[in-house]
């Protein structure tokens, strides 16, 4: 027969109560009549457990809740907080003052130093030449005046003279080529006069008659 010993009051309650939870855990409880189903899986063992003895319901402690905790689950949640943003850092002083200066700083302009002109090459030009007999009638001195308008002096060149064979009627009976140097350096924009003895072969020229060097052509470099 199973035993009980019941304490009225709340304990007695509690004490019930947790009767009743031992005889749930069993296939019956108080003999065969008005036995009670076991709630949940049944035990592993084929055949219900039967007590044999008195029982004494010893009364449990109520679960005590941590502190500042709650049972129910909707208490449980944690309220949302505002979302943190981060402010954006605030400019300092200086780097504002920095700002202001190199937005108001004049823009400084390169300077470029004056390029000079290239040089011009050397330009010579020269005049009517100047004849002058001399003791033989087949030579003379011919004298012309040369400039050099260019930007760069005349480093070598030569001058071409065609000297005409004149008759004693004064027929011209043949022209005669002959070259010489210039005299170097002529510098730019400078004038110079130079002379030379333009001279044919004698025979060319026989008694009565004479040259006349009168075509010119300079070639300088």
């Amino acid at each position: 027969m199973l035993r009980s010993t019941w304490t009225t009051g709340r304990r007695g309650a509690l004490l019930g109560a947790s009767a009743a939870v031992v005889c749930a855990t069993l296939t019956a409880c108080g003999g065969d009549s008005g036995g009670y189903t076991a709630v949940g899986a049944p035990p592993p063992s084929a055949t219900a457990a039967r007590p044999t003895g008195s029982v004494t319901l010893v009364p449990l402690d109520a679960p005590k809740s941590p502190a500042g905790s709650r049972t129910s689950g909707a208490d449980t949640g944690t309220a949302p907080g505002p979302a943190s943003s981060t402010p954006a850092p605030a400019t300092s002083p200086a780097g504002a003052k920095s700002g202001r200066s190199s937005a108001h700083s004049p823009s400084s302009t390169p300077t470029t130093a004056p390029t000079t002109a290239p040089a011009t090459p050397a330009a010579l030009t020269w005049g009517t030449p100047v004849r002058t007999a001399t003791d033989h009638r087949w030579c003379e001195d011919v004298t012309l005046g040369l400039r050099n308008s260019g930007g760069t002096a005349v480093r070598s060149g030569t001058v071409s003279f065609g000297t005409h064979i004149i008759g004693a009627l004064g027929i011209d009976w043949a022209t005669i080529d002959s070259t010489e140097r210039l005299s170097v350096p002529i510098a730019a924009g400078a004038h110079k006069d130079q002379t030379w003895t333009v001279c044919v072969e004698a025979w060319r020229v026989p008694l009565g008659m004479h040259i006349e060097t009168r075509d010119v052509s300079v070639q300088w470099a």
